[in-house]
C-alpha cells in the first residue's frame, strides 16, 4: 500500500513536472502597435514578469519568446505607457500601446541632435511621419496645417505647388518670409523636393531659444525633418498607394447670360448719364432675355481632376548596415482643363558601421517633375468673360466677342486662351548628404556632413500661329525659354561631449559650418521658332533665330557663409535646466558688415521633481520654461547695399553735329551707406503639465518677438532722381507677438479600443513699432486693383500690409441725394463715401483702415480612434479675426461679368438696395479701395476625414504578406465660410497678402487607398 502511494506520488510530480516544462517552453508570439496610429513600434521591450527572460519587437513590430502560460507578460517603451498581459495559454499575443501624451522622457529632435523633452527649455513641436503620410496632400508642408500652434499653412490650388507657411506671425518684409527647413542636417529654402511617405518625423522650432544655433536663417523659425532611415531586421517591402478625384470648393456661381445683359443694358444707362449728346450708346443687347442660360464659363474650363500616387520602400539592415530605398510616382491633374502635374521621387539612404567607432552614410533625395501649366490670366477669363459668347459657332470657328459688342474689358474667348497655350515646366532636383560619426572617446563624439542641393528648372512656352478671334490670334511663332540652375553646398563639423555625474547632467556641442548658395537665370525669345511635337519642345534655338536675351543682376546669387557655433544644456536633478548658445555668422551679401553674433539663453524647472510635490495627486508633471534669444535673416535680395545703374532706351541723348544718339543711365536707387542684419530677438515663457497619469496634457506659450533693424523700402521724393521711389535700408521694427495652447486627451479604456483628442490654438498680434520716416506709409497691394490703385498700406502702429481705403456708409438712391452729398459727380447707385476728417469733401484724407490679412487666430483641432482593425482620424482647422479683398469684383475695364450674388443684390433703381452698388461698379470712384470688397477671411474647414481597415495578419502571412490596410480618405470635404468667393484662404507676397485676384481655386479630394508590408 505504502508502495502503491509512493508510485502515485512519482507519477503526480511527474505529470506537474511535464506540464511545468510544456508550460515554460511554450513559444508566444505577437505585434507590438502604436494604439493610435496603427504604426508598428520597434525596439519595444519584452519581458516575462519577475524573471529576466525578455526580447525586444523587431522592425515589423513583431516577437518571440517563450513563457509559462501562467506568467504575465511586461511590455515596455519610452513615451509609451507599460502594459502587463497575462499569458493565459495563449500563444498569439498582438498589443496595442498608448503613447503618454506628456511624457517627460520621450526624445525630441533639436538642432544638431536630440535631447529628452524634460530637459529642453524651448518651444518644439513634432508630428510623426505617419500622421503626414495619411493625408492626400501632395507637399508635406500641407499635411501640418492644424497640426501645430502657432503655425500658420495658406495652400494654393495648383498642381505641385508649395504653400506659404508663418511661424509666429510675419516678422520681415523685404526679404524671404518662409522659415529654414533642415533636411538630415541640411539646409534648405523650400521642401518640394520630399515625398511624404519618406518623412519620418517633422520638428517646428518656434522661439529663439531653439532656433539660435541656425542663427543666420532662423529669424523665421526652423522646421527640421527626418528622412526615413533602415532598421535592423529582415527586409521588409511596402507599397503605398491611392487614386481618386479632386473637384472645386464653393464654386462661385456667375451671372447667366440672360442677368448678364439686362445688367450690361443697366452699365449702358450709367455711362451715358455722364456723356455727351453725342457720346450717348444704346443698349448692347436688344432683348437680354432672349439669350437664356449661355455659357458656364466655369462648368465649361474647369473639371473633377483625376489625381494618383504611387510609393514602394525597401528597408532593412544587418549588424554592419541598414537601407532605406524608394521610389514615388504622383499625378495629378488641375482643376483646369489640359493642366497637369507628374512628379517623380527617389529616397535612398545607407549607414555603414565601419568599425565599433566608426559610422558612414548618407542620404539622397531626388526629383523629377513635368507640368504642363496653365495660361497666365485664365481665372480673370473664366470671370470676366461674357455668357452670351458661346464656345463656338456652328461651323466650328470660336466665338468671338466682337461680333457681340461688349467692348474690350471681356474680348476673348477662355477655350481659345486654353487651346492655344503651350507651356511647359520641367524640374530636375538632386539632394541630400554624406556624413560620418565618429566616437573618439566614451563621451566625445566626432560628426561631419556634407550636404548638397543641385537643381535645374526649365520652362518653356510656345506661340504658334494662330487666328481665333479678333483680339486672339498670332501671325509669327515665338518660342520662350526661363533657364534657372541651383548649386548649394553645406560642410559642418560638430564635436558633442556628454557628461553625467551623480545629480549632474551636461551636453556640450561646439561646430563650425561653410556653405555656398550659387544660382542664376537666364531668359531668352526668339520669333519665327518652328514647332516640334507637343510633348517636347525643342530646348535650344535654330542657327541664326533672332534670340533676345534677358539677363536680371538681381537673380544671380552667389553667397558665401561661414559661422562658428556652440551650445552647452545643464540638468541638475532633473529640476533645473539650463541652455544657452551662440552662434557667429559671416555672410558675404552683408559685406563689408558681414558678420553677426546671435546668443540665447533658456531656462526651465521641473516642479513636479521637488519633494514637496510628491505627495499631490494633481499633476503628473508640471515644467515652467523661459528663453530668451536672437536670430537673423540673411534672406533678402542680393547685395542690397550696393548700388546698381540700369540704361534704358528711353534715356538716350541726341548730341554732336552730326547728332550721335548716345545711351544714357539712371541710377535705380538710393542706398544707405551701411546695411545690417535682420534680427529678431524674442523672449517666450512656457509651461507644460500632464494630468490623470498623463492620459491628459497641456502646453502653453506666451512669445513677444521684435524683428529690428528689419529691411524696408521707404518712399523717397521724385526729384531724387532714381528709377526707384525707395530707400532700401534698415528701417523698421515689426513686432509679432501672442499666445499658443495645445490640450490632448489619450486613453485606451481596453485593449481593442483607444483614441485621442487634441487641440491647438495660436493668437498673434503683429505691429509696426518703429519705422525711420516716422507716420510716413508704404502702400502697395495693387494686384487686380483698378485704375492704379493700391489697397494696403503699412505703417507705424499697424500690422504690416492692412487695407486701406474708404468706408463705405450706403448706396445713392436719387439724384437729389447726389445733390446734397459731398460726392457731387456721383450718380445713384454710387458709393456713398464717409467724410472722415469732416471737410467737406471726400479725398485720400478719408482713407481708414478697412482690414488686416494677417490672421490673428488659427486653431486645429485632430482626433484618432482605433477598434479592433478599424482606424478613423478626423482633422479639423480653421482661422478668425482675418480679412480678404475681393479684388474680382470690381477688377472691371469694361462689360465684364457679374456673379450671381452681385446680380441678384445690385442697385438697379431706388430702394432696390443700400449695399450693394449698380452695374457701374467698375466705375472710377466705385473701384477705388473701399469696405465693400473687404470680407472676413474666416473660416472653418474638415481638413481630412480618413477610414481604414486592417486585414488580420495571421491569415496574411502564408502568402508572405505581414499587412494588408485599405483606407478612404477626403480631404476639405467641409468648408464653412462667409465669403463670397472660392476660398478666403488666400496667400500672397508681402503687401499683397490676402488680395483675391488671379488666385486658382482650391479643392477637395476624395481618394481610395491600400498599404501592404511583406
Amino acid at each position: 500500500m505504502k508502495r502503491i502511494f509512493t508510485i502515485s506520488g512519482l507519477v503526480l510530480l511527474c505529470f506537474l513536472f511535464i506540464n511545468t516544462a510544456f508550460a515554460q517552453n511554450a513559444t508566444i508570439k505577437g505585434k507590438v502597435t502604436d494604439a493610435t496610429t496603427g504604426e508598428t513600434l520597434i525596439g519595444v521591450s519584452v519581458s516575462v514578469k519577475g524573471t529576466s527572460n525578455g526580447t525586444q519587437t523587431d522592425v515589423n513590430g513583431a516577437y518571440s519568446l517563450t513563457a509559462p502560460s501562467t506568467a504575465t507578460l511586461t511590455f515596455t517603451y519610452i513615451g509609451y505607457a507599460t502594459q502587463e498581459i497575462p499569458v493565459g495559454g495563449n500563444t498569439n499575443i498582438d498589443v496595442k500601446m498608448l503613447a503618454k501624451a506628456s511624457e517627460l522622457q520621450q526624445v525630441v529632435v533639436i538642432g544638431y541632435g536630440t535631447q529628452r523633452k524634460v530637459d529642453n527649455t524651448g518651444s518644439v513641436s513634432s508630428v510623426k511621419g505617419t500622421e503626414i503620410s495619411k493625408q492626400a496632400s501632395t507637399n508635406p508642408l500641407s499635411a501640418l496645417q492644424g497640426k501645430v500652434s502657432g503655425v500658420t499653412i495658406t495652400n494654393n490650388g495648383t498642381p505641385g505647388s508649395s504653400p506659404q507657411i508663418s511661424i509666429r506671425g510675419l516678422g520681415t518684409v523685404y526679404g524671404n518670409v518662409s522659415p529654414l527647413f533642415v533636411v538630415d542636417g541640411t539646409w534648405y529654402s523650400d521642401i518640394s523636393f520630399l515625398n511624404n511617405n519618406d518623412i519620418e518625423n517633422v520638428t517646428i522650432l518656434k522661439d529663439a531659444s531653439s532656433t539660435a544655433i541656425y542663427g543666420i536663417r532662423a529669424a523665421n523659425g526652423v522646421v527640421l525633418i527626418t528622412t526615413k532611415h533602415g532598421v535592423r531586421g529582415k527586409p521588409v517591402i511596402n507599397y503605398n498607394g491611392y487614386a481618386g478625384w479632386q473637384s472645386a470648393t464653393n464654386q462661385v456661381k456667375m451671372a447667366n447670360a440672360n442677368e448678364y445683359a439686362t445688367a450690361v443694358n443697366e452699365l449702358v444707362t450709367y455711362n451715358n448719364h455722364n456723356a455727351g449728346p453725342d457720346d450717348q450708346h444704346p443698349p448692347v443687347f436688344a432683348d437680354p432675355n432672349s439669350y437664356g442660360k449661355g455659357t458656364d464659363w466655369y462648368g465649361q474650363i474647369l473639371r473633377n481632376a483625376f489625381v494618383t500616387n504611387h510609393q514602394v520602400s525597401l528597408s532593412g539592415g544587418t549588424e554592419k548596415t541598414t537601407y532605406d530605398f524608394s521610389f514615388g510616382y504622383l499625378d495629378q491633374d488641375g482643376l483646369v482643363r489640359n493642366n497637369n502635374y507628374q512628379r517623380y521621387t527617389l529616397h535612398a539612404s545607407n549607414d555603414f558601421t565601419v568599425a565599433k567607432i566608426l559610422k558612414i552614410g548618407y542620404t539622397a533625395n531626388g526629383v523629377y517633375s513635368y507640368s504642363k501649366d496653365i495660361p497666365g490670366g485664365i481665372f480673370h477669363q473664366l470671370y470676366a468673360a461674357s455668357p452670351t459668347l458661346p464656345v463656338f459657332y456652328n461651323d466650328g470657328k470660336y466665338g468671338d466677342p466682337a461680333d457681340y459688342g461688349t467692348g474690350s474689358g471681356n474680348n476673348f474667348n477662355p477655350e481659345a486662351t486654353l487651346d492655344f497655350t503651350n507651356h511647359r515646366t520641367v524640374n530636375h532636383r538632386l539632394t541630400g548628404d554624406v556624413h560620418a560619426d565618429l566616437s573618439i572617446l566614451k563621451n566625445l563624439k566626432f560628426r561631419t556632413s556634407f550636404g548638397g542641393d543641385i537643381g535645374q528648372i526649365e520652362e518653356r512656352g510656345f506661340t504658334p500661329i494662330f487666328a481665333a478671334t479678333a483680339a486672339q490670334n498670332s501671325t509669327k511663332t515665338n518660342l520662350n525659354v526661363e533657364h534657372t540652375e541651383t548649386h548649394n553646398w553645406i560642410w559642418e563639423n560638430t564635436l558633442t561631449y556628454d557628461y553625467k555625474y551623480k545629480d549632474h547632467k551636461l551636453t556640450a556641442l561646439a561646430g563650425y559650418s561653410a556653405q555656398n548658395d550659387r544660382s542664376y537665370q537666364l531668359k531668352a525669345n526668339a520669333d519665327g521658332v518652328p514647332y516640334m511635337s507637343s510633348g517636347n519642345l525643342i530646348t535650344s534655338f535654330p542657327a541664326g533665330a533672332p534670340v533676345t536675351y534677358t539677363f536680371d543682376p538681381t537673380l544671380q546669387i552667389h553667397n558665401r557663409t561661414l559661422s562658428q557655433f556652440g551650445r552647452i544644456n545643464y540638468s541638475f536633478q532633473d529640476k533645473y535646466l539650463l541652455n544657452a548658445s551662440i552662434r557667429h555668422d559671416g555672410a558675404s551679401q552683408f559685406y563689408p558688415n558681414a558678420y553677426g553674433y546671435f546668443p540665447s539663453i533658456g531656462a526651465g524647472w521641473v516642479v513636479t521633481n521637488e519633494s514637496f510635490m510628491k505627495d499631490q495627486h494633481i499633476f503628473d508633471n508640471l515644467k515652467l520654461r523661459g528663453s530668451w534669444g536672437r536670430v537673423g535673416n540673411s534672406v533678402v535680395p542680393i547685395n542690397p547695399s550696393k548700388q546698381t545703374v540700369s540704361a534704358d532706351p528711353y534715356l538716350t541723348a541726341i548730341f554732336g553735329n552730326p547728332q550721335v544718339p548716345t545711351q544714357g543711365a539712371s541710377i535705380n536707387t538710393v542706398v544707405p551707406p551701411i546695411t545690417v542684419w535682420e534680427k529678431a530677438v524674442a523672449t517666450d515663457f512656457g509651461l507644460e503639465a500632464g494630468f490623470l497619469n498623463n492620459k491628459l496634457s497641456l502646453e502653453a506659450d506666451y512669445y513677444n518677438r521684435k524683428t529690428e533693424d528689419a529691411i524696408f523700402a521707404i518712399p523717397i521724393l521724385a526729384s531724387v532722381g532714381t528709377n526707384s521711389g525707395s530707400i532700401i535700408g534698415n528701417q523698421a521694427t515689426i513686432q509679432n507677438k501672442g499666445f499658443e495652447f495645445s490640450l490632448t486627451w489619450k486613453d485606451q479604456p481596453s485593449h481593442d479600443f483607444s483614441y485621442s483628442i487634441s487641440g491647438n490654438v495660436g493668437v498673434n498680434h503683429n505691429k509696426v513699432l518703429t519705422v525711420q520716416s516716422g507716420k510716413n506709409p508704404i502702400y502697395s497691394g495693387g494686384n487686380g486693383i483698378a485704375n492704379g490703385n493700391l489697397a494696403t498700406r503699412t505703417v507705424v502702429g499697424e500690422p504690416i500690409g492692412e487695407f486701406y481705403g474708404y468706408r463705405v456708409t450706403g448706396v445713392f438712391q436719387t439724384a437729389a441725394q447726389v445733390a446734397a452729398s459731398n460726392q457731387k459727380t456721383a450718380q445713384p447707385g454710387d458709393f456713398i463715401y464717409a467724410d472722415i476728417n469732416g471737410d467737406k469733401q471726400i479725398d485720400t484724407r478719408d482713407r481708414v483702415v478697412l482690414g488686416d490679412p494677417n490672421p490673428k487666430i488659427s486653431y486645429g483641432f485632430n482626433t484618432a480612434f482605433t477598434y479592433k482593425a478599424f482606424d478613423l482620424a478626423i482633422d479639423m482647422q480653421g482661422v478668425a479675426d482675418v480679412d480678404v479683398y475681393n479684388a474680382n469684383l470690381g477688377d472691371r475695364f469694361g462689360n465684364e461679368n457679374f456673379t450671381q450674388d452681385f446680380y441678384t443684390h445690385r442697385w438697379h433703381g431706388a430702394g432696390t438696395s443700400n449695399t450693394y452698388p449698380s452695374a457701374n461698379i467698375g466705375a472710377n470712384d466705385n473701384s477705388k479701395p473701399n469696405s465693400f470688397f473687404v470680407e472676413s477671411g474666416a473660416y472653418f474647414r474638415v481638413r481630412n476625414a480618413q477610414l481604414g481597415y486592417t486585414l488580420p495578419g495571421v491569415s496574411l502571412k502564408k502568402y508572405g504578406v505581414q499587412k494588408i490596410r485599405f483606407y478612404v480618405n477626403a480631404q476639405n470635404a467641409i468648408n464653412i465660410f462667409g465669403y463670397h468667393g472660392f476660398t478666403p484662404e488666400i496667400g500672397g507676397g508681402v503687401g499683397n497678402m490676402g488680395i483675391d485676384n488671379e488666385v486658382y481655386p482650391l479643392f477637395a479630394t476624395y481618394n481610395f487607398g491600400v498599404n501592404v508590408t511583406f
